[in-house]
């Protein structure tokens, strides 16, 4: 994890069979931002191409709420995602 990174939320639940998880906010998020997801078996970075809530496809999402997002890979309950700063150059 790069010292930057600012926590953003937390996995509540996967689909396997679709690759989506739920995260949790802990602080807003929107699409087109880079998310890495960090746990005990997972490590891995992705943007964020779409995200629904209540199966709504949304731009933002604010904290406190819990998104439905496609993930590049599997990941985990618990699992935290943070969100990555974007280098100028």
């Amino acid at each position: 994890m790069l010292s930057a990174e600012k926590e953003v939320g937390k996995v509540t639940h996967f689909f396997d069979h679709i690759s989506v998880a739920v995260i949790e906010l802990s602080h807003a998020l929107k699409a087109g931002e880079t998310i890495h997801v960090k746990g005990a078996t997972t490590d891995f970075t992705q943007k964020v191409d779409s995200m629904q809530i209540e199966h709504k496809a949304v731009p933002e999402a604010k904290k406190g709420q819990s998104i439905g997002m496609k993930v590049a890979e599997p990941v985990k309950e618990h699992d935290k995602v943070f969100v990555v700063p974007v280098v100028k150059e």
